[in-house]
């Protein structure tokens, strides 16, 4: 269902978390949702129908590499970023600021934005805040990031001051810039792995105003331990009537501790980037197609799981494609592990519908302990 300007309605809270729901002008969606990855205006692999397909209702794509290839205009002339890769429903679109620092081969942060040279032909760019609102308003998304500075893990606490004062002074200047109403905004959050400097950095955001927030600079090789601690001291103090939204997680497992404490955006490249490597999520564990154990096994990756992979092809024929290095490996592989991602979001809804969070969890710990080839824990380095 199409719908209109941006907003979001919160229908439930409690102890296991929450559920709400997203409109936006190309339509509305439950959370929590998770958004597959589609940096370049594709999931690899997969065409909007197979998304379709296995649930999909919003996607992420990325504002720095759409800038550098196509271009914004091109995207424009053509019709904008939902035309350009026939995608109907809703599209978030980051920043880039992330990718700017950690894929340019030269960049420096200074107070006007960032310059950096392409990681493509060296070419040199300049994206202020202003910037890179335009960049995502001529793309066309639903919902935009603002630009932030996000310093590289491990970051000492001068280095992690700095970079909340700066996305401050960004955010202010990415709001102001934004010219309409119908596309949302969302601010980000930074502080490193400081308590002290992420309460900082949220006032801040929430002084501002946005129509929804976002936890940046996590996920990047600090403990577990720390990405739930400041996970949680973030949403303690985000206002429960705007969507909370955990950048670039994660596991099944991150997923549902990360509901728990009231997230209500997910992102991560990881069931795509497993399915290029052979590995499939199942109801039961991890399954690894390269084992020669499946050289000749008739059954479906999953018994229990209803998609397009696991109804009509065995481990044996996913494992010859895979070995084969014939594309539709690839093509299947990433339909059963997106659905399987989406089937445990539609769980979880249910779950917090009926207020039985809790057990879903034990039961979804006890399916999975000794039975998978891999712990999530492996599965993910």
């Amino acid at each position: 269902m199409k719908g209109g300007r941006f907003s979001f309605q919160l229908l439930k809270e409690g102890e296991g978390g929450r559920l709400g729901r997203i409109t936006t002008p190309h339509g509305s969606f439950p959370t929590p949702a998770f958004m597959p990855v589609g940096s370049q205006g594709s999931v690899k692999a997969l065409a909007p129908t197979d998304l379709q397909e296995v649930g999909t209702e919003i996607l992420l794509c990325n504002a720095y590499h759409l800038y550098l290839r196509p271009g914004t205009e091109i995207v424009r002339k053509v019709g904008g970023l939902h035309r350009f890769m026939g995608w109907e429903g809703p599209i978030l679109t980051d920043s880039g600021g992330f990718q700017i620092v950690s894929m340019s081969a030269l960049q420096k942060v200074e107070p006007e934005g960032v310059q950096f040279r392409s990681h493509l032909d060296g070419s040199l760019h300049c994206i202020t805040p202003e910037k890179a609102v335009q960049i995502q308003e001529e793309l066309g998304a639903d919902i935009m990031m603002t630009l932030d500075d996000c310093p590289p893990y491990p970051a000492s606490s001068d280095e992690a001051k700095a970079a909340v004062a700066l996305t401050t002074q960004w955010a202010k200047r990415s709001q102001e810039a934004k010219r309409g109403d119908g596309q949302a905004l969302f601010g980000i959050v930074q502080g490193g792995g400081y308590p002290e400097l992420r309460r900082q950095s949220t006032h801040e955001l929430m002084e501002i105003g946005f129509d929804g927030y976002a936890i940046g600079g996590l996920s990047l090789g600090e403990e577990k331990e720390v990405t739930f601690e400041i996970a949680q001291t973030v949403t303690a103090l985000l206002p429960t009537d705007s969507p909370r939204y955990l950048m670039g997680m994660g596991t099944p497992a991150d997923i549902l501790a990360a509901v728990r404490i009231g997230v209500d955006l997910f992102d991560c490249v990881l069931p795509t980037r497993c399915a290029r490597t052979g590995l499939l999520f199942t109801s039961s564990g991890t399954l690894n197609i390269k084992h020669a154990r499946y050289s000749s096994d008739s059954a479906p990756p999953d018994p229990d799981c209803g998609c397009y992979t696991c109804s009509n092809f065995s481990r044996a024929y996913l494992r010859h494609l895979f070995l084969a290095r014939e594309l539709l490996a690839y093509r299947l592989n990433a339909m059963h592990n997106l659905f399987y991602y989406h089937s445990l979001m539609r769980d979880i809804h249910q779950a917090l519908s009926e207020g039985t969070m809790g057990q879903f969890i034990r039961e979804c710990v006890s399916q999975r302990e000794g039975k998978g080839e891999n712990s999530e824990k492996k599965e993910v380095r």
